[in-house]
């Protein structure tokens, strides 16, 4: 079997130690066999190189929080866009996102199981993913394409083979709903537990779902599939209800408060925090016909989602970068990075967010995360130094190298 070596350049693991020079990452076949002195490695004489040139050598980074089945655009043109064109605009989304250095997804809702085939298989380029398929919502929620005109207009086809419709009200139908979604693949359940910037009917402080219903989510996904419930959270008291329950992920997390703050302590619960979203939202709005609310609503959240990131990083929640990639352009990633160390979190830290505990919020910590003996070769190559600068992380000409499975997916040096 041949085996690469990745030599001369800046190791930064993904575990928070200290970056080290002169170490060398050994890939044969799609694991990592060793990492350490070169000295200490013994050539087998079958081995290519890769010279990281003074970069640095990194974990591929995850987004724990994506959307690859859209982007969002004007409404027209979703209404005149034929239903397959989107299958191959996705295919165009996962490669760009692979190739910003992003080698690891969950997929917060659109994707269905066929998508994650075609990458598994080879037929397409892109990111591992975890499915949640769709997220279920409360009538009149997050989620519900209901407008003000009385017409329905949703993000993506709201029901299609492989893609249950996510709306269900009560105990029974929320039980329901989430086996229908483990039906079709999820692997990860989403659920909207507050209302959110971009739906014309709710404000991301009112509360969606009771907290016998989200227990319920909870219960049907961990006794059927052992699988874990991710929530759509912005209010404070949907983002309790949430923790209580015992979900294990808060998305976007906005007004975040002390009581939720030790809840989530207290319970190992993470928060995935897309800073860039309301931003982005703002920077796209005429380009993509955002609703005027949205555009509104995401004026309104910034300012107390940094302040609710930086509360939260401060007392010790376990946060795992997250973007919200679709509702703007994939391929933006890594922006997130510095938005979090803009709100207070270090180079470091921002890096493990993204890698290291990204990769635990997934429960994929055994395979992918850090750069460590026995892992799966996901291994990103990054012209200079991500912690003294990174912002640079956002450009795709900083991203060099990009190996996935063992596979070199990505390579301009």
């Amino acid at each position: 079997m041949t085996q690469t070596i990745i030599n001369n350049g800046l190791l930064i693991d993904g575990t928070g130690a200290e970056p080290t020079k002169g170490k060398i990452v050994v890939v044969s076949g799609n694991r990592i066999d060793y990492v350490g002195d070169e000295a200490g490695y013994t050539p087998t004489g079958n081995e290519t190189k890769i010279d990281a040139q003074g970069g640095a050598i990194v974990p591929g980074f995850i987004d724990t929080h994506v959307h690859m089945m859209m982007e969002y655009s004007p409404v027209a043109e979703r209404l005149a866009t034929p239903f397959s064109f989107m299958y191959y605009q996705a295919a165009e989304y996962l490669k760009t996102t692979l190739h910003a250095g992003v080698t690891s997804v969950r997929d917060a809702l659109g994707t269905d199981l066929g998508v994650k085939k075609a990458v598994e298989d080879g037929l397409i380029s892109g990111p591992r993913m975890q499915l949640s398929i769709n997220a279920l919502t409360t009538t009149g929620g997050h989620g519900d394409g209901y407008t003000v005109s009385g017409n329905t207009v949703d993000l993506l086809a709201s029901e299609y083979p492989g893609m249950p419709n996510g709306m269900c009200d009560g105990v029974e139908e929320v039980r329901k709903k989430t086996r229908e979604m483990l039906r079709a693949g999820a692997e990860v359940i989403k659920v909207h537990a507050t209302g959110g910037v971009l739906s014309a009917t709710d404000h991301p402080e009112f509360t969606q779902f009771s907290l016998e219903e989200l227990k319920v989510i909870v219960e049907e996904g961990k006794f059927r599939k052992n699988t874990r419930v991710m929530a759509h959270a912005q209010g404070a008291e949907g983002i309790k209800n949430a923790v209580r329950a015992g979900i294990h992920s808060i998305e976007h997390g906005i007004f975040i408060d002390d009581e939720a703050i030790d809840l989530m302590i207290e319970n190992g619960t993470y928060l995935v925090p897309t800073l860039l979203a309301p931003i982005a939202v703002l920077e796209t709005a005429d380009a993509t016909g955002m609703p005027a609310s949205a555009v509104q609503k995401s004026k309104e959240v910034i300012d107390h989602h940094v302040e609710s990131f930086t509360k939260a990083y401060k007392a010790g929640v376990k946060i795992a970068m997250g973007t919200d990639a679709g509702v703007f352009k994939h391929g933006t990633n890594l922006r997130e990075l510095e938005l979090m160390c803009n709100a207070g979190m270090t180079p470091m830290d921002a890096i493990v967010a993204s890698t290291k505990t990204a990769a635990e919020c997934l429960g994929w910590e055994e395979n992918v995360g850090t750069i460590e003996t026995g892992k799966l070769a996901d291994i990103v190559i990054v012209k200079g130094n991500p912690l003294e600068d990174i912002k640079s992380l956002a450009n795709h000409d900083t991203i060099q190298v990009v190996i996935k499975d063992g596979k070199i997916e990505k390579d301009i040096r």
